[in-house]
């Protein structure tokens, strides 16, 4: 609840020198305070239904309208394409100076700018607010899938590289197919361009086709691969953390146990657009540390899998362009980019 909020709320008691203390407090909170949100807030997706962004936008969204942190509620729009970049554009060229407007974004924007995917477009076009936690990659098959772990599907993949199908719901060359490139670098594979990757609106279809049997294994995060995983649909055959991940998750193997020491975090948080005040930004900075520190957020983080991750604003913007450098890098020695 913002400090307005709280002093408001000390108007409705009775006596006459609460009432004149409450005024001045709230008199002072008004001056001090010089932006709060007006109305509804929106939150920008960058992909269909089912996904992560999405989940991003609407967990935060619940727990910013929990703590009282935004007047309304928070209205979740998807807006698919191009890995995140026709969100991406859109809120560089039609949204500027709008300061209730949050972006999910993760590691897949970062590697889309990395790799030149947002024609025209950098990081510096937009403010950086912050990430509220990690989402660990995993690669799974379905349930009836005849990979029993990941270095049996690497096999597979290493005999014959076009043998294997992989499904994600980033563009080719994203996060999401980075994560089966890193892997399948790591486990001594040659020919990585070679390995089929189908790229798909959002994880939730990705999953679909592999639990139909259109597509042998999906690349994805932790959180997006949870309700199929539950069902029985769905087999993980590794995550890609440095340790297990706690809670109901622990039975996952990671990828490193396995042999193959392949990391894949993907961050979760957000960016606005430009030209917004420095009071605004320092609003929607202060909120998102308020939201993880949070009881409510701390569920939500333990209920889907995600690790702490968080830093503060000038550190974060700091780490969004030294990860862009280090995927950019990262995508020239596979050999996705020149």
């Amino acid at each position: 609840m913002s400090m307005k909020r709280i002093f408001q709320k000390h108007l409705s008691m009775k006596t006459p020198l609460t009432l004149m203390t409450a005024a001045a407090l709230t008199l002072s909170a008004t001056v001090t305070q010089a932006y709060e949100p007006e109305g509804k807030v929106e939150c920008l997706a960058p992909a269909d239904p089912g996904g992560g962004w999405d989940f991003t936008c609407r967990s935060v969204g619940k727990v910013l309208e929990d703590l009282d942190l935004v007047p309304r509620s928070v209205q979740t729009i998807n807006m698919a394409g191009a890995g995140g970049g026709v969100a991406f554009a859109h809120t560089v060229s039609k949204r500027a100076g709008d300061d209730q407007l949050l972006v999910a974004a993760s590691t897949a924007t970062t590697t889309r700018l990395a790799q030149g995917q947002f024609p025209g477009m950098n990081a510096d076009m937009v403010n950086w607010i912050g990430a509220l936690g990690a989402d660990y990659g995993v690669i799974a098959v379905a349930e009836d899938s005849e990979y029993d772990d990941l270095p049996e599907l690497m096999d597979a993949v290493r005999e014959d590289p076009r043998s294997v199908k992989f499904a994600g719901g980033s563009a080719k060359g994203g996060w999401d197919h980075l994560k089966v490139l890193i892997a399948a670098q790591k486990a001594g594979i040659e020919n990585l361009p070679r390995i089929p990757y189908l790229s798909y609106n959002n994880g939730g279809e990705a999953m679909t086709q592999v639990v139909g049997g259109h597509v042998d294994a999906f690349t994805g995060d932790i959180t997006e691969a949870q309700g199929f995983m539950e069902s029985g649909d769905l087999r993980v055959l590794a995550v890609l953390s440095e340790e297990r991940l706690p809670g109901k998750f622990s039975d996952i193997p990671t990828a490193r146990e396995q042999g193959i020491d392949a990391i894949g975090p993907n961050w979760r948080g957000f960016y606005m657009p430009a030209d917004i005040s420095d009071d605004a930004k320092q609003y929607w900075l202060d909120a998102m540390d308020t939201v993880y520190e949070s009881e409510e957020w701390k569920q939500v983080m333990t209920q889907n899998g995600l690790m702490p991750f968080h830093m503060s604003a000038d550190k974060f913007e700091n780490f969004v362009h030294s990860q862009i450098q280090s995927i950019e890098d990262l995508s020239k020695d596979i050999g996705l980019i020149k």
